[in-house]
């Protein structure tokens, strides 16, 4: 008789050994599901898949400048009363950790502030308070402030921030970042964002106005002209006013993704799980979506996306899946119940 085959438990427990050798890793990076689930529900959502699915998960909420870019970057650990856009008092969350402050315009001088649209006054609307977060900033000694320009109320150009950080001087030697997800011209912010802050025709017109003469006045006092900047118009102007101090504008996914170390937390994982809220044509411009895509596409990292709604005008990469919960599941359940959603969405996608 021949011997046995030299398999049975020690071959089980090889392959067992092997399997756990190669667990694979997953990096949970979406954007927030606007008005249902912030980035890190939304990121822990895909997490709780993945470990159930046996995979490694790196929960990593991601933001483009805009709204939800503070609690991407860490969250707020100072709080300081500040002026909102119509002049009353706000407390504004902001976060110091290591010389470096990050701040959100959204979170002083924002729409929601002052119950959007409706309660907004477009043409008096200013960004004093952002100028006032950066000022308590510099009084605690930051040398390096990220300053997140989405979701604001004004249109006034910045000028109001800097009138809270007269003199100007005060920002020799700190380095000042301006992370924003538009790359509106600093004139154009009055006819791009006017009418979504308020303002009627009428006002707009007043608004480009006022820009087109802040342009000179910056390029005076300053040095700088501001006009031909891409993102200058961002939240109302505010951008190019901090440009005319002597801010950088850059991309807001690239700073929140230079912050976060996304690229790092990218080497050697085995898929990467985006998302949003709604999935249009502007995913692919500038935001997280496109932006989580197009970094793991250049160091050969496999990626999905997760969207509450896919627009028909939306492009995403052929090599990328779209999971649309809201095709899957129902409008009604993807909105009320996203992360749950999520979750589902992600588990039946790594088993199948």
């Amino acid at each position: 008789m021949s011997p046995p085959a030299e398999s049975g438990p020690a071959e089980g427990e090889a392959a067992e050994g092997g399997a756990a050798q190669a667990r694979r890793r997953l990096v949970a990076a979406p954007d927030k599901f606007k008005g249902t689930a912030s980035a890190a529900e939304a990121a822990a959502a895909v997490c709780r898949a993945a470990g159930a699915a046996g995979w490694d998960c790196e929960a990593l909420p991601m933001a483009d400048g805009g709204e939800g870019s503070l609690d991407a970057l860490g969250g707020a650990n100072r709080q300081t009363v500040v002026s909102n856009p119509l002049g009353d008092p706000v407390t504004a969350g902001w976060r110091l950790a290591g010389g470096t402050a990050v701040i959100e315009t959204a979170l002083a001088s924002g729409l929601q502030l002052v119950g959007g649209a409706a309660g907004n006054d477009a043409l008096a609307a200013s960004t004093y308070g952002t100028g006032e977060l950066i000022e308590a900033a510099l009084e605690r000694g930051a040398r390096r402030i990220v300053v997140c320009v989405g979701g604001s109320a004004t249109t006034d150009g910045g000028f109001g921030a800097l009138r809270a950080l007269l003199p100007g001087h005060r920002l020799r030697g700190v380095e000042l970042i301006v992370a924003c997800d538009v790359r509106t011209r600093f004139c154009d912010a009055a006819e791009v964002f006017g009418p979504q802050k308020g303002a009627t025709p009428a006002e707009v017109r007043l608004l480009r106005r006022r820009l087109e003469r802040l342009v000179g006045v910056y390029a005076a006092e300053h040095g700088v002209d501001v006009s031909a900047m891409a993102g200058a118009g961002a939240a109302g102007g505010l951008a190019g006013g901090l440009a005319a101090l002597g801010g950088r504008i850059v991309e807001g996914f690239e700073a929140v993704a230079a912050e976060r170390g996304l690229a790092e937390r990218l080497e050697g994982a085995d898929l990467v799980v985006t998302g949003e809220g709604l999935l249009d044509a502007e995913s692919f411009n500038g935001k997280v979506v496109g932006g989580v895509c197009e970094l793991a596409e250049r160091l050969g990292v496999p990626a999905m996306a997760v969207a509450g709604a896919v627009d028909e005008d939306a492009a995403p990469p052929a090599t990328v899946p779209v999971l649309s919960l809201s095709e899957r599941f129902g409008p009604d359940r993807a909105f009320a119940e996203p992360t749950a959603c999520v979750e589902l969405a992600v588990a039946e996608h790594l088993a199948g």
